[in-house]
C-alpha cells in the first residue's frame, strides 16, 4: 500500500465530511447559534425517521464498535459474535422503550434522562445519581472513538506515538469541537447521513474485496482454520448470553442514546426507527466476519492491538486510493458518536447538576452556554485520556463506566410503571450496585466476566449483569422493608415538571403521557 496516496485520499473524505458538517449545520441553524438547551442538544425535536435512523445509528454503531468486534473475533474467536445478538436485542429493547420516554420528554420538556428520572420520582438526589454516573461513564467512551482514529493513523504510519500523531488526532478532533460547540445536535446530523452511506459503502466494497482476494466464505473459513473459529464452547454459552444481554440493556442507559431518541418527532419514529437499525446489526455482522477475513489473510498484529485487524485487512485488499477512502470512513464514523457523547454529558452537567443544585435562577442562554463550555470540556478530557493512556487503560474505563451506567437502568425502566418504587430504595440498589461492579471488575483484573457459582455449577458472567441483580435486589427489599415499616411517600405516579418556567417558554404542550 502506497501511504502516501492513501493519506491523501483519507484526508480527502475526513475534509469533505468535516466542511459538509459545517456548511449543513450553518443553514439547518439559519445561521442562528441555538440560544437554550433544547435548541442545542435537541435540535428542536424534528428529527423524522430517515435522520434519526442514520443520526441514531451512528451514534450507537461507533467507530471503535466497527474495529473492536471484527479485532475480538480475530483474537479470541467466537466469544466476539456476541455483539451480533447484543445489537439485535437492542432493537426489540429500543421498540419497547424509547417510544413511551419520549412521549413522556416531549409532553413535559424534559432534555436528559435525568430530567425523567427528576421528574418522575420528584428526587433531585436520584436525578444527581443518574447525571454523574451518565458524565463518568461517557468520558472513557468518547475517549475510545479516538482509539479508533488512532488505528487508522497507526496503519497509515501517521501514528507512532510521538508528537506528530498526537497533533494530527488533535487537529481531527478540534474541527468536532467547533461544529458542536457552536451548532449542538444539527453538525452531527449531517455527519451522521455521510457516516450511513459511507458505512454502506465500506461494508459492500470490503466484503466484496475479501471475497474476491481470499476467496468463497467457505474457503475464507478453510483458510483462516476452519469452523472451530466458529465453535463457541459450552462452558462459554452463559458468558456468550450475559454479554449479548448486559450490553443491550446497558446500550439504553447512556445517556448521549436517550438524548438522541428524545430529539425525535414524536414515538412512531422511534418505532420505525428501532426496527430499522437492523440494517446497522447486519453491517457489523459482515465486519465481525473480516475478523475471520484477516485470520485467512495471515494479518499479524502487535500484542494486545487487535482493533488494528480490520485497518490493516483494508489495506492488504485495496488498493491504495480504495484504501484510503476506506480508513476516511472510519475516521468519520468516529466523529458522529465523539460529538453525540460530549454533548451528552455536557446536557447532563448543564441541566442537571449546575442549574440543580449551582445556580438555579439560571438563564435559558446561560444554561446553553454552561453545556457548551462543559462539552468542550469532556472532549478536551477524552483527548487527554486517548493521549496520556495505553489503550488498555482507557479500555478499562469504559468497561467499568459501562457496568456503572448499568445500574441506572432501573430507575429509567421502572419509572414507566403506574407504580414506581421509593426513591430511597432506588438509590440504595444503585449504591449498592455500583459498589459490587466496582469490586468485581477491579479483583477481576479489568475483564468482563467474573465467575458465578451455582453449587457444583460454574459459570462466566457478564459483570454488570451481576451487578445489576444486585442492584434489583437490595432495591426490591429496601422497598418492602419501606412498605412494612409504612414508611410515607409521595402519591403514586405522580410526573414532577422540570422548570416550569422554561416548559412554558419553549411552548411545549402538557399532556397525559399515559404513566400518571
Amino acid at each position: 500500500m502506497d501511504n502516501v496516496v492513501a493519506v491523501v485520499t483519507c484526508a480527502v473524505v475526513v475534509l469533505a465530511g468535516s466542511v459538509g458538517t459545517l456548511v449543513a449545520a450553518r443553514r439547518s441553524a439559519c445561521g442562528r447559534v441555538p440560544d437554550d438547551l433544547a435548541g442545542w442538544a435537541l435540535a428542536g425535536r424534528r428529527h423524522g425517521g430517515g435522520l434519526m435512523w442514520c443520526l441514531l445509528g451512528g451514534t450507537i454503531y461507533t467507530a471503535y464498535t466497527f474495529t473492536a468486534v471484527p479485532g475480538a473475533v480475530f483474537s479470541s474467536g467466537a466469544i466476539g459474535f456476541y455483539a451480533v445478538p447484543y445489537t439485535v436485542l437492542s432493537c426489540a429493547i429500543g421498540f419497547v422503550l424509547l417510544p413511551r420516554l419520549v412521549s413522556v420528554a416531549r409532553a413535559h420538556g424534559y432534555v436528559t434522562v435525568a430530567d425523567f428520572v427528576r421528574g418522575r420520582y420528584g428526587s433531585p438526589l436520584l436525578a444527581l445519581a443518574v447525571a454523574l454516573t451518565g458524565i463518568f461513564a461517557t468520558m472513557p467512551y468518547v475517549a475510545l472513538q479516538l482509539i479508533g482514529i488512532r488505528a487508522v493513523l497507526t496503519v497509515l504510519g501517521l501514528y507512532s506515538g510521538g508528537m506528530a500523531g498526537d497533533l494530527v488526532l488533535a487537529v481531527v478532533f478540534a474541527i468536532l469541537a467547533l461544529s458542536t460547540y457552536r451548532y449542538g445536535l444539527r453538525a452531527p446530523v449531517f455527519a451522521a447521513v455521510i457516516k450511513a452511506v459511507l458505512v454502506v459503502a465500506c461494508t459492500v466494497v470490503v466484503a466484496a474485496l475479501a471475497v474476491a482476494k481470499l476467496g468463497t466464505p467457505p474457503e475464507i473459513l478453510e483458510r483462516a482454520g476452519g469452523a472451530e473459529v466458529l465453535a463457541l464452547s459450552p462452558a462459554l454459552w452463559p458468558a456468550f448470553a450475559s454479554l449479548a444481554l448486559g450490553s443491550a440493556l446497558a446500550l439504553f442507559a447512556f445517556p448521549h442514546v436517550l438524548m438522541v431518541a428524545f430529539s425525535a418527532r414524536g414515538p412512531d419514529v422511534l418505532r420505525r426507527t428501532s426496527g430499522g437499525l437492523l440494517g446497522w446489526a447486519g453491517m457489523l455482522a459482515v465486519f465481525a466476519l473480516l475478523g475471520v477475513a484477516a485470520l485467512a489473510a495471515g494479518v499479524v498484529l502487535p500484542p494486545g492491538q487487535s482493533e488494528l485487524a480490520v485497518p490493516v485487512l483494508m489495506g492488504v485488499l485495496a488498493p491504495s486510493w480504495l484504501a484510503g477512502i476506506l480508513f476516511g470512513v472510519l475516521v468519520v464514523a468516529a466523529l458522529v458518536p465523539a460529538a453525540v457523547m460530549s454533548m451528552g454529558a455536557a446536557a447532563l452537567f448543564a441541566r442537571n447538576v449546575y442549574v440543580e443544585f449551582v445556580n438555579p435562577t439560571a438563564t435559558d442562554a446561560q444554561e446553553a452556554r454552561m453545556a457548551r463550555l462543559t462539552s468542550l470540556v469532556v472532549k478536551i478530557g477524552a483527548l487527554a485520556f486517548a493521549l496520556g493512556l495505553r489503550d488498555q487503560a482507557a479500555i478499562n474505563l469504559h468497561l467499568l463506566g459501562a457496568v456503572w451506567v448499568l445500574q441506572t437502568l432501573p430507575m429509567i425502566v421502572l419509572g414507566l410503571l403506574r407504580h414506581t418504587p421509593r426513591p430511597f430504595a432506588l438509590l440504595a440498589g444503585w449504591l449498592t450496585g455500583m459498589v459490587a461492579g466496582t469490586v468485581l471488575v477491579n479483583e477481576g483484573g479489568f475483564t468482563p466476566l467474573v465467575v458465578v457459582h451455582f453449587g457444583q455449577f460454574t459459570a462466566h458472567v457478564y459483570t454488570g449483569i451481576v451487578a445489576l441483580a444486585v442492584n434489583i435486589a437490595v432495591t426490591a427489599a429496601t422497598q418492602a422493608l419501606l412498605r412494612g415499616l409504612r414508611v410515607p411517600r409521595a402519591p403514586s405516579g405522580v410526573i414532577h415538571p422540570i422548570h416550569p418556567p422554561r416548559v412554558l417558554r419553549e411552548g411545549v404542550r402538557r399532556r397525559d403521557s399515559g404513566i400518571s
